[in-house]
């Protein structure tokens, strides 16, 4: 473990570089933890070409912030990427550390930039600050990789509660899908999950969009073990929908998941949800993340004047994942919308032909 001393005023701080098990009880119990800022996800990333660092500023009380920094390397050059992160202190000391560490290791890894994506949404208290402290330290503001405005769903109520605030098209949806003879299960072994894949393949094929590999969705779900839940609805025996939840830091967040036509039609989709949702509950979670919608509904919730909400909602639903949001919002989550990227900038010429070349 590398380990550098920092004395700043009247405290002293160990920079450390941490183990598995300290890193995930750090972002476990963080404030703003989330599930891309654990040792797991780091792991999956770099069986697809990123490499994880991470870096934690322990104090006299113990760690104060840290963060998990993926590097994408192209041409001897890097990139540096905190996804939803870093996970910042109340100590103004322990945060200049910590961005400091993260400055000297996208250098030594010759970063063409390095890029947060803070796990904070722009209604919290602490969004402004961070936002101009930020751009103070020479940070431009960038596009998101993650999605910028999603959908939570606060799980505090008891089911009955949750179940009744979803829409009456959403409920009679769950109710179809048992009179239809729909189950839903968790998956167990490989033939579930090549059902699961299986069934990615046909909504990406569908829907229009990009999905992974088999082998990354077997990781994913072996990574997290028990946090997180494979789930099959199956009807006559076939199954017709499927996702993978993940449950961290008191989230749940809904990233994978599809249905065949069968499954549309059946109402599985919406009793696999409605299971997954409860799952998360069971589990401790505090909210349950729908993971992405159209940015239009974020900017529009968030929109002072009637008339650019109305022009807002009107261009989200022409976008092509207007149908997403429908369905998502119909089990009565809220919108909600994260603070931009940040970008600092190490080799001006590159920034732009790098993104242009190899994407954000």
């Amino acid at each position: 473990m590398a380990v550098e001393m920092a004395v700043t005023g009247h405290r002293q701080f160990a920079i450390v570089e941490p183990d598995a098990n300290d890193w995930d009880a750090f972002t476990l119990r963080h404030s703003y933890g989330h599930l891309l800022q654990s040792f797991s996800w780091g792991a999956l990333k770099q069986q697809v070409g990123w490499e994880a660092q991470r870096v934690l500023v322990v104090g006299p009380d113990g760690p104060q912030a840290g963060a998990q920094l993926l590097f994408r390397r192209r041409l001897g050059l890097s990139v540096a990427y905190v996804p939803r992160g870093p996970l910042l202190s109340a100590s103004q000391e322990a945060n200049e550390l910590l961005l400091a560490a993260l400055d000297r290791m996208a250098r030594r890894n010759r970063a063409v930039f390095l890029r947060m994506e803070p796990n904070i949404l722009e209604e919290d208290p602490r969004a402004g600050e961070l936002h101009s402290a930020l751009l103070a330290q020479g940070f431009c503001l960038a596009v998101p990789l993650q999605p910028r405005t999603t959908l939570h769903l606060d799980l505090t109520p008891a089911p009955e509660q949750l179940l009744a605030a979803m829409s009456k098209g959403h409920r009679a949806d769950i109710r179809r899908a048992a009179r239809e003879g729909v189950v839903v299960r968790p998956g167990r072994n490989a033939a579930d999950l090549d059902a699961f894949y299986a069934i990615m393949e046909q909504t990406g094929a569908r829907a229009a969009f990009a999905i992974h590999s088999r082998a990354y969705y077997q990781a994913a779900w072996e990574l997290f073990q028990a946090k997180d839940r494979l789930f099959l609805a199956e009807r006559a025996g076939v199954t017709v929908a499927a996702c993978i939840i993940f449950a961290w830091a008191g989230a749940g967040l809904y990233l994978y998941g599809g249905s065949t036509e069968a499954g549309l039609k059946s109402g599985a989709n919406h009793a696999l949800q409605w299971q997954a949702i409860q799952w998360a509950r069971a589990e401790g979670c505090r909210l349950y993340d729908f993971w992405g919608v159209p940015d239009q509904f974020g900017l529009a919730a968030l929109a002072t004047d009637d008339a650019e909400r109305a022009w807002l909602e009107e261009q989200a639903r022409r976008d092509p994942l207007y149908g997403v949001f429908r369905f998502k919002k119909g089990f009565g989550g809220r919108v909600a919308r994260y603070v931009p990227a940040y970008d600092r900038v190490y080799m001006s010429p590159l920034y732009a032909l790098w993104q242009r070349r190899f994407g954000g």
